[in-house]
């Protein structure tokens, strides 16, 4: 068991960064037609409550993966598909989901409760054996690069939606379905070059992903523009 000390310092250093990263990209969403901040903490919340499933079933299968590679590829489909299903459960039973901006929106909330409670789970151990220290030089190594990755991620797969606002149903399942492979295939890159390599791929790695996060930002403001096309029409 931990102490209340070392579970208050994990709580402080794995939701901080996240918070930050949220309110990074929500700096993206349009602000004349802002989503609520109600569901917003909702969807941080159901996403944080989806670790809980993801930890489950990747302990579940871990005795039938053997291989490396399959391993961290079945484990971040988990993930990504658990937090699509996080997202479905919101956006499908509100109507504030109007503009082709707001999937997006919906899906890094979302992304940003998984990698707040993954980050305190993981942050846990290394208080608690290393210290206070290490501990948060840890959840800063973790800020720059799996609560990125978690987000974009499921950006990706918000832009998709996004990006189909007005087109029919089939090309929505065309491009949700491509997103989400890429998705996984975004995350288990960097689980294999990151938390499997050792971090010896980190500046080319970390650089990939960053490129990820400008065209993500890019594919944001031609969203935006399409709900005000929208609007003007």
């Amino acid at each position: 068991m931990y102490d209340a000390k070392t579970i208050f310092i994990a709580m402080l250093s794995g939701v901080i960064p996240a918070m930050i990263w949220l309110w990074f990209w929500l700096k993206e969403e349009d602000h004349n037609h802002p989503e609520p901040r109600g569901l917003i903490f909702i969807a941080c919340l159901i996403g944080a409550i989806t670790v809980i499933f993801a930890i489950g079933l990747q302990r579940f299968t871990e005795p039938y993966l053997l291989n490396e590679a399959v391993k961290l590829t079945v484990w971040a489909g988990i993930e990504e598909i658990l937090k699509f299903l996080a997202v479905a459960i919101i956006i499908f039973q509100t109507n504030q989901v109007d503009e082709p901006i707001d999937f997006p929106m919906y899906f890094i909330a979302v992304a940003i409760g998984f990698a707040a409670l993954e980050n305190v789970l993981f942050l846990l151990n290394p208080i608690a054996v290393e210290g206070t220290v290490v501990g948060v030089l840890t959840g800063n190594l973790r800020f720059l690069g799996s609560n990125l990755v978690h987000v974009l991620a499921s950006a990706l797969i918000g832009s998709a939606f996004g990006l189909t606002f007005y087109k029919t149903k089939f090309i929505r399942f065309f491009y949700v379905f491509f997103a989400i492979l890429g998705a996984i295939a975004l995350h288990t890159i960097f689980n294999f070059f990151i938390i499997r390599g050792g971090g010896d791929n980190f500046l080319r790695v970390f650089g990939f992903i960053w490129i990820v996060a400008i065209i993500s930002i890019l594919i944001f403001e031609k969203l935006k523009r399409m709900g005000c096309e929208k609007d003007l029409q």
